[in-house]
């Protein structure tokens, strides 16, 4: 029977009245199949639904943001797939608050933002031409991304050794918990990148400051330890610099120079990861993938940076050791995630927004725009894993799959036999 507008309707209502069922899927995943519905058609189809039934329910005459709406149509219409809670998965740094000082910016979301992120925490920061972020420590691991732009970063050693390296957009630093180190901008215009710590509470105002240690220390102590008098005590900066102007620096290899054997060569604290040869390549897209294996001091992040062609897809997956949290660099895209308790959820991303993924949670993100969709996975481990559910039906023997699917096998063998990671349209 050829599907009308009353059928689909009281189907519909018959979905929202109970927990969704394998068969729901596969019936709709038929309607598509058979060409009756498009992706849009399917789409336009739900919302044609909502609109109409119960005496037009789901208008609404009242006020609407419009502009957020538009960016995000599947968290206010959500597929007919999503069912339940699972928790905030969404967020956006320009929802976040700028802190704004003479050479720069800063603005974070952590856990007080996306409150199930437990494991990371971002903060975007923003230096000019020779601007510093301060010299300074923290609890937990720092590891960064150079969004534009050039900088230089140091990071001392415990036993006294410094390494100083120029990284530029593309490129990745990694600074363990404790280890002091500093961030200057460089060039006409600076830089700006992505800073993701290992402690989901994590907070930038938070941190341990040189300026802060030293002016909060007694005249005497200082004397003492530095052999400064209590006169250039008081010329020392009496509160926090934290992001503050200054000249450019010396060459890379006169600052190298001045250190002399003090000079760390043997640990690479940065990694250029925009020139690295692809991990993965696809007709749907590539990845990057950078962990302990191919960048040794990154004992406490690993990340992968993924490119997703227009109409591809990151294939359904998860990660069986950790959760996973995401920063948006470029395009627009659209995650499903779907957890334990038949929980689901759809949102719209676009650039500068933060998605988060639960530990072991089947996820799977489409690009949904007309140019390369690009994005950072981000995880809380020494070393990247995934698990293809492509490649585990393909492992299944024909009755273990027959069984589980309902499906004839020519038609499970259909699928793709191995791991693809990126999928095209």
């Amino acid at each position: 029977m050829i599907p009308t507008a009353e059928t689909e309707v009281a189907k519909s209502e018959e979905v929202e009245r109970k927990p969704l069922s394998r068969r729901m899927f596969v019936g709709a995943a038929a309607l598509a199949g058979a060409g009756l519905f498009g992706t849009q058609a399917v789409a336009q189809t739900r919302q044609e639904q909502l609109a109409g039934r119960k005496g037009n329910s789901a208008s609404d005459p009242g006020p609407e943001n419009k502009g957020l709406l538009e960016m995000n149509p599947s968290a206010n219409m959500p597929p007919f797939t999503d069912h339940g809670n699972p928790g905030p998965i969404w967020y956006s740094f320009d929802l976040a608050p700028k802190r704004v000082q003479a050479g720069g910016w800063t603005h974070q979301v952590t856990q007080r933002e996306l409150p199930p992120s437990r494991d990371l925490a971002g903060v975007n920061m923003r230096l000019t031409s020779g601007s510093f972020r301060e010299l300074h420590w923290h609890t937990a691991n720092e590891w960064a991304i150079m969004l534009s732009g050039k900088a230089r970063v140091s990071v001392m050693q415990p036993d006294g050794k410094m390494f100083l390296d120029d990284v530029e957009t593309g490129d990745l630093w990694y600074f363990p918990a404790g280890y002091p180190h500093s961030i200057q901008g460089l060039g006409e215009d600076g830089c700006e990148f992505l800073l993701v710590f290992d402690e989901g509470a994590f907070s930038e105002d938070d941190t341990f400051l040189l300026s802060e240690f030293v002016a909060h220390t007694s005249p005497e102590i200082i004397e003492k330890n530095m052999g400064w008098t209590r006169g250039q005590f008081d010329e020392l900066p009496p509160t926090e610099l934290y992001i503050f102007e200054a000249p450019l620096p010396d060459s890379l290899e006169a600052e190298k120079r001045f250190l002399g054997a003090n000079l760390e060569t043997e640990n690479k604290y940065t990694f250029k990861m925009a020139a690295m040869t692809p991990t993965k390549k696809t007709a749907g897209g590539e990845a990057r993938i950078v962990d302990s294996t191919v960048f040794p001091v990154s004992k406490g992040i690993a990340a992968a940076m993924v490119t997703i062609r227009p109409g591809g897809i990151r294939e359904m997956h998860w990660h069986p050791n950790v959760s996973e949290w995401q920063y948006w660099i470029k395009g627009k895209g659209r995650m499903t995630v779907v957890t334990t308790g038949a929980t689901a959820r759809t949102m719209d991303f676009n650039a500068n927004d933060v998605g988060y993924v639960p530990s072991m949670a089947g996820h799977s993100i489409e690009n949904t725009g007309t140019e390369d969709l690009v994005f950072l996975e981000m995880f809380k481990t020494d070393r990247y894993q995934d698990v293809s559910l492509n490649q585990w039906i393909a492992r299944m023997p024909d009755k273990m799959a027959q069984a589980h699917l309902k499906l004839a096998t020519a038609a499970i063998r259909k699928a793709p036999q191995e791991k693809n990671v990126l999928l095209p349209r």
